[in-house]
């Protein structure tokens, strides 16, 4: 069985949104068309406390894009964003929703961020996505979404960690780029990990 994995889909991260990733809405009509070819939906959903640990406001005179130390690990800082219960962290309205299956929120323990809808970003603690996809009988795994060069990238890598086949469907996704290269980085990266890119038309 394959599974799609939507990636974020949010209203923070859209171009209008506190958190924007240029071009975000371009992956929603991919998201929308792609549906029909798989067996099972899944996505993931940003959902953070309001004291998070990944917010420049949280910490004294600290802007984002500036990397920190939390909890052992290096942390982006980023502008606050995907608050639970937030218009923000809502998925974006034109998003067809119907057959998701199941939504897995990351991110939501304030000493650690979770870029992949796997795991958290030190490994410590599971979503239980991957549970959750075996049990189905998902061998195959598609990921779209935001952004290419965190959680989009991220999730890919666990896939393949977690011993999936995994696809990265290249023209669903977008990324925030915060250093020129980021995305082609992010790609690479994938690719190096076993990650096969596809383009949507080639469903």
């Amino acid at each position: 069985m394959k599974a799609l994995i939507l990636v974020d889909i949010q209203n923070d991260f859209m171009p209008d949104g506190a958190l924007p990733v240029p071009d975000g809405y371009d992956v929603i009509p991919v998201a929308n068309s792609v549906q029909e070819h798989f067996d099972l939906i899944v996505a993931t959903q940003d959902w953070h406390p309001e004291g998070h640990g990944s917010f420049a406001a949280n910490h004294d005179a600290r802007s984002p894009g500036e990397v920190i130390d939390l909890d052992g690990l290096d942390q982006v800082l980023w502008p606050v964003h995907c608050v639970q219960g937030s218009s923000g962290a809502e998925f974006v309205e034109s998003l067809e929703t119907r057959r998701i299956a199941g939504v897995f929120r990351k991110g939501m323990n304030p000493r650690i961020d979770s870029y992949s809808g796997f795991h958290d970003n030190g490994h410590r603690r599971s979503t239980g996505m991957a549970g959750y996809l075996r049990e189905l009988g998902v061998e195959q795994v598609y990921v779209l979404g935001v952004a290419t060069d965190y959680c989009v990238k991220f999730t890919a890598l666990d896939a393949r960690r977690e011993g999936f086949e995994t696809y990265l469907i290249e023209d669903g996704c977008r990324g925030v780029e915060l250093a020129d290269g980021d995305i082609t980085r992010a790609i690479d990266a994938m690719k190096d990990a076993g990650v096969k890119v596809i383009q949507s038309a080639e469903l």
